[in-house]
């Protein structure tokens, strides 16, 4: 049983791989972006029940990315998970103050970034 659609927006490779695995064996449909531009189309195509963006990206940073997400209407209301290994308190406030869900610092724990999806889109077992 399908749990819900997640896009997963890394430019780092073995991220994308890590977390396409691990939310894929929870049952969870995976799309993945390697950058921001993309990640905001993919959006607006696939409709996820929920984003997990990196900072740190070439193209748009995951700031600028999460700004428009936030501003168009038809992404507005997708949860968004802010995955980074930018962990000072002023990156996590400036987080939360463009629209974030949630905020996760590297190295994260795969199971722990599961069960906030989960609490977060209502799939929790």
């Amino acid at each position: 049983m399908q749990k819900g659609k997640i896009l997963v927006v890394d430019d780092e490779v073995y991220i994308l791989h890590i977390l396409e695995f691990s939310l894929g064996a929870e049952g969870f449909q995976v799309i993945t972006a390697n950058n921001g531009e993309l990640a905001i189309e993919k959006a607006r195509r696939e409709k996820p029940d929920l984003i997990v963006l990196d900072i740190m990206m070439p193209v748009l940073d995951g700031y600028e990315t999460l700004k428009r997400l936030k501003s168009d209407s038809e992404t507005k209301d997708m949860p968004v998970i802010l995955l980074t290994a930018k962990g000072r308190d002023v990156d996590k406030r400036l987080g939360f103050e463009v629209g974030a869900t949630d905020y996760i610092v590297k190295p994260f724990s795969p199971s722990r970034l599961i069960e906030r999806i989960e609490e977060i889109i209502g799939c929790r077992k």
